[in-house]
């Protein structure tokens, strides 16, 4: 069955890429992966495989890529992606000495692409279970990991049709899962060679913004008021929080939207009834006048948020917020909206306090209310924040150890 399921995805994908620039690099760089490995593998090294879907996951298996490699010189890494959206932005990535997509998983391409690697011990990030590849890394008494994996009742796992297909979650030689929960529904299939280590995001948010970097306009437009951020904001989200803000003369406001495009920053600009001037086009003088800073331009959200006293994080009025830990690290309170229920982060920050569910603009508008006029609170919910990020750190160092690299 998987079989088959493979091969219908495969005809479909090859089928799309005729007319999908996304399809059309995932099938072209599937196969031109073999000629990569060709090119690039030294017969005499030893590999270690980290495999993720895309750019959130990679961001999850980095802090491990990057301890390795400053404490294990001796081994190579191999990276893979399976979404252009993760392989296109970090192709070039100088944490991994070999960076390619993963070919689909049919028994050949999966036995082709192994002989050529030969790893040593594979990483799976989160979500990746790859029938074939597992199998056949099994069968070679290769160890393989699963990492900051997280399961929930719902999948497909645990119901009644996808019992044949989660005898691939045997292949793994430990899980290092999220949660309590995930190791009980692992049990519950006989999978008990489980660790609760935590979520490498953890880690690597705090090492962001350890590294994060001044940014001289955006120090200029802050110039010691309070500041608002917007993180990955949409349209929906605008509508909620830009009426208010632009009531609030004595803070700033600064929109990093998700989707850059000139129609979506002239729809921010045509909102918002204050100053605002855009990130790429304006000076250090011109940012300080400003109201608003609209960020036109992708990479400096994590720093951004260093500037912040509050944030909000977008995608909450639609298909799911965004990443929350960024803005948390900061020690800020961290508004979103209602579709998070997926988002463990989210769930842990509303009950610390350091996190708030708003569900319309009535919400936000008495939220920010609070937090405009007493300081206090605003601290403290800043610092429970802060607080849930910082004692969830250290997967890294768990999983290194567990697997003998630590």
């Amino acid at each position: 069955m998987y079989g088959l399921a493979i091969g219908i995805y495969t005809l479909g994908v090859a089928v799309a890429s005729l007319f999908d620039d996304k399809a059309r690099k995932m099938w072209k760089g599937g196969k031109e992966a073999f000629d990569v490995l060709r090119d690039k593998v030294d017969p005499k090294a030893r590999y270690v495989w980290f495999h993720a879907a895309s750019l959130g996951e990679f961001e999850q298996g980095r802090p491990i890529m990057e301890r390795l490699r400053a404490e294990h010189p001796e081994l190579k890494i191999l990276l893979t992606f399976f979404s252009p959206s993760g392989y296109e932005v970090r192709k070039n990535y100088d944490g991994a000495d070999i960076v390619c997509y993963l070919p689909l998983d049919n028994l050949h391409a999966a036995r082709k692409f192994l002989s050529l690697v030969r790893p040593e011990m594979a990483f799976f990030i989160k979500y990746e279970f790859w029938w074939n590849y597992l199998h056949l890394l099994q069968r070679s008494g290769v160890p393989v990991y699963s990492v900051s994996s997280i399961f929930r009742e719902g999948q497909v796992f645990f119901r009644w049709y996808g019992r044949t297909y989660s005898r691939v979650l045997k292949c793994f030689t430990r899980f290092f899962v999220q949660n309590e929960a995930s190791r009980r529904l692992l049990a519950t299939l006989g999978v008990t060679d489980v660790e609760i280590t935590g979520d490498t995001r953890f880690d690597r948010v705090l090492q962001i913004k350890n590294l994060a970097k001044r940014l001289p306009v955006v120090d200029a437009f802050k110039d010691g008021h309070k500041v608002f951020v917007a993180g990955s904001s949409w349209p929906p989200d605008e509508d909620i929080f830009i009426p208010y803000l632009n009531g609030r003369k004595d803070w700033k406001i600064i929109i990093a939207p998700h989707v850059i495009g000139e129609d979506h920053l002239r729809q921010i600009e045509a909102k918002l009834g204050r100053r605002s001037v855009r990130y790429t086009k304006t000076t250090e003088e011109e940012a300080k006048q400003a109201e608003c800073l609209i960020i036109d331009c992708f990479g400096l959200l994590s720093s951004i948020y260093g500037y912040g006293d509050v944030a909000y994080v977008g995608g909450g009025f639609g298909v799911g917020i965004h990443n929350v830990l960024e803005a948390a690290v900061w020690g800020m309170p961290v508004i979103f909206g209602p579709n998070n229920a997926r988002f463990q982060e989210a769930q842990d920050l509303k009950a610390c306090g350091g996190g708030v569910q708003i569900d319309s603009g009535s919400q936000f508008n008495a939220v920010m209310t609070t937090y405009t006029s007493d300081d206090a609170a605003l601290k403290a919910d800043g610092e429970k924040a802060a607080g849930y990020v910082k004692g969830k750190a250290g997967a890294t160092d768990k999983i290194l150890k567990s697997v003998g690299l630590c």
